[in-house]
């Protein structure tokens, strides 16, 4: 697991009184679930470069309702499933490669599938030490515009080796575009662009919020229950805190 100082941490800590991570971590699941899919009018204008870095939120980082409202996560599975597994990830981090590409369709098969769990994942793309993954980030948002991005999300991992130690990827991540079906001129214009720089800004925040410090960051949750963090991201772990928690009465 990689790390990523906190900037905000003291302040963060004064503000919630030191509570713990899986107790934000529930606050802000059911503050979600209160939310929905508002949009919020913080959008950028999409115009200008491609934007590879964070943007200022104008405000937003001080309105936890306003920064839950933009930060959403993207779900694959039953909205009303019972159990939620959320993965704070980074396309350039090679964790998040291995639990995508290894651990996540064994969890789509086992509980995804059955109705038993939605997956939702946040964007958390560690700047620091990850050139590109700020830029990842959005280009997953833009081939959602297409309705494609569960495949791209899969793209980008399958292909990190590939792009991780490029200079440049605009055109490379255009090209994986192509390749999953999307034309490649509509998400090219919205790549080439500052559109969801806000949205990638707003995850990175909320995993600062949460107290996160490294990826993949893996929690598991139900209805009314508390929120709990999976120290290890291999599935038998996961398996067995999702298992448990069925029992206990999230089915």
């Amino acid at each position: 697991m990689r790390q990523v100082s906190t900037r905000s941490e003291e302040r963060r800590k004064a503000r919630q009184g030191g509570g713990s991570d899986m107790t934000r971590f529930y606050w802000v699941l059911a503050a979600v679930a209160v939310v929905g899919m508002i949009v919020v009018g913080y959008g950028l204008s999409g115009g200008g470069s491609a934007a590879t870095e964070p943007v200022d939120l104008a405000g937003v980082e001080e309105d936890m309702g306003a920064l839950i409202s933009l930060a959403q996560g993207i779900t694959l599975g039953d909205e009303n499933a019972p159990l939620t597994i959320a993965e704070f990830g980074d396309y350039q981090c090679p964790g998040c490669r291995e639990f995508s590409l290894g651990v996540k369709p064994q969890l789509d098969f086992a509980f995804v599938q059955k109705g038993l769990v939605k997956f939702v994942f946040y964007d958390f793309p560690l700047i620091s030490i990850h050139a590109h993954a700020f830029l990842a980030a959005r280009a997953s948002r833009c081939a959602l515009d297409q309705g494609k991005y569960w495949e791209y999300h899969e793209a980008l991992f399958t292909n990190q080796s590939r792009w991780a130690g490029m200079s440049e990827v605009v055109g490379t991540f255009v090209g994986y575009a192509g390749e999953v079906g999307m034309d490649e001129d509509e998400f090219g214009t919205c790549l080439r662009s500052d559109k969801y720089a806000d949205v990638v800004t707003a995850n990175m925040r909320l995993a600062m919020e949460l107290g996160l410090t490294g990826t993949p960051t893996v929690m598991v949750s139900q209805g009314q229950g508390m929120a709990r963090r999976v120290q290890r991201y291999d599935f038998p772990s996961i398996q067995a805190v999702v298992e448990e928690m069925l029992a206990q009465g999230g089915n």
